[in-house]
């Protein structure tokens, strides 16, 4: 083999190699990253047990979700303009689908069990293996299971997860929810397989509209290789009919492609850019010192023969916008409050004491303080009006982190605050709660009101006293 042909069989590993090392470290990552955790927080949870948020090492409770809405359009924006720039590079290249498959097909049935001779050929089916078949779903039923429970780990940390299946009676949905998930996960990669590609995910008819003539796809350069299909998508021969035509026929791209297409026909939905196809191209045309005819580039490079133009209005937009948004995520985690309150007066208006001829005027309110920090402290709050006391508590709350606490506050004033014989005065007090510890830091405040009760009232009080 020449020097030229023997490098272009290596360029040929280079998408292969490339993508399994791309799996590794997405597999690694997503069973490692539940585990890690910097003060007690972790990297995202969404806790529905405990009702929190955890992004990027800081917890939020339910009541802070207003950053979810950033997090998912963050999220679809930033796959938006990876299909607009890439076409489908997270289904070949990131898709939990797309990984199972090839640890359960390449790595499991074929280079494990040798169900399979090589993962050159996927179009023919393992036969007369049944036992090792068996033992190959056996494996997946287990690594299904470990699958089921990483993804409820993003949801249920693994910390607690691993207390509540020791008791399984008591957490029989918990339970029951992983087998179901595990369940899923098996049939689909056992039996469903691609099917679930070409006709479950909606992402494949979704990302038609975001293709333009720049987008980077899997092209067959029909340049160079010469027609397999005519206009009309019609198959003329196994092998073009040009003299100059350097296709040769072998379909090595249609035997390793996993969605079962023939790349040769143009662009389809089915085709996930995986770019096996290229890797089999390259390595056939290697052979004669040749470039592969399949490659990873835009139809308008194809035709102008220019560089792929990655820069242009589309991408540009939405990075644009992704930066916008990345800004005000990050604007909107540093506003988390530490403490949360809540308050609401309690169904009573007032109540009027009388002691030794001093007129008490009292009004309830229930409190519900959630320590949000990741610390335990101690509440305690005043009021903007002097003329209004706190009667109870009269010591601090202590709410450990991450607890919520109700309690009755009553506040009272022994001053005539007004003078109105035909209705009630609603007085605007605004209620400062802090923590004792960090004052500077942690406080609240929250506007709420007094209701005072008309001088008729009062003199009524005072009459039957």
């Amino acid at each position: 083999m020449s020097e030229k042909a023997s490098n272009c069989t290596t360029c040929s590993q280079s998408y292969s190699h490339k993508r399994y090392i791309v799996f590794a470290l997405i597999t690694l990552f997503a069973l490692i990253a539940p585990f890690i955790r910097i003060g007690g927080n972790h990297l995202f949870l969404l806790s529905f047990d405990k009702q929190q948020l955890h992004l990027f090492f800081t917890s939020f409770s339910t009541q802070e979700l207003f950053l979810m809405p950033f997090v998912l359009i963050f999220g679809f924006l930033f796959i938006f303009f990876i299909t607009t720039l890439g076409g489908r590079i997270w289904c070949g290249w990131s898709c939990p689908q797309t990984i199972m498959r090839t640890i359960y097909r390449d790595l499991i049935q074929t280079k494990l069990l040798g169900i399979r001779k090589n993962i050159a050929n996927k179009q023919i089916k393992p036969k007369g293996k049944f036992a090792l078949e068996v033992v190959a779903m056996l494996i997946w039923a287990v690594l299904s299971l470990v699958i089921a429970s990483n993804l409820i780990w993003f949801f249920i940390p693994p910390e607690d997860f691993f207390n509540y299946i020791q008791n399984p009676s008591e957490h029989l949905f918990l339970i029951g929810l992983v087998l179901c998930f595990a369940i899923f996960i098996f049939l689909d990669v056992v039996f469903i397989k691609e099917n679930f590609c070409i006709y479950v995910c909606p992402y494949a008819r979704v990302q038609s509209v975001m293709f333009d003539n720049d987008t980077v796809q899997v092209i067959y350069d029909e340049k160079r290789g010469g027609k397999i299909y005519d206009e009309h998508h019609v198959k003329i021969g196994k092998k073009p009919l040009g003299k100059d035509d350097e296709c040769i026929g072998c379909e090595a791209c249609v035997h390793v492609c996993p969605t079962h297409i023939d790349i040769r026909r143009g662009m389809q939905l089915e085709c996930i850019n995986c770019l096996e196809c290229s890797d089999a191209c390259a390595k056939v045309m290697g052979k004669l010192g040749k470039k592969s005819l399949i490659n990873w580039t835009s139809e308008n490079a194809i035709e102008s023969g220019n560089k792929i133009k990655f820069a242009r209005f589309r991408t540009v937009g939405y990075v644009v916008v992704l930066l916008i948004v990345a800004i005000a995520l990050a604007f909107m985690t540093t506003k988390k409050e530490h403490m949360l309150l809540n308050i609401n007066r309690d169904s009573s208006l007032y109540e009027i004491n009388l002691n030794h001829e001093k007129m008490m005027v009292e009004n309830s309110y229930i409190f519900l303080i959630e320590n949000t920090d990741n610390k335990n402290h101690a509440y305690y709050f005043n009021i903007d009006n002097p003329d209004i006391k706190i009667k109870r508590p009269k010591q601090e709350i202590k709410v450990s982190k991450g607890e919520k606490r109700k309690l009755v506050v009553t506040l009272y004033t022994e001053k005539q605050l007004a003078n109105n014989d035909r209705k009630d005065t609603i007085l605007p007090i605004v209620i400062t709660a802090y923590a004792k510890d960090d004052k500077e830091k942690i406080n609240v405040k929250r506007d709420t009101i007094f209701v005072y009760p008309k001088s008729t009232v009062i003199e009524q009080k005072r009459m039957q006293h």
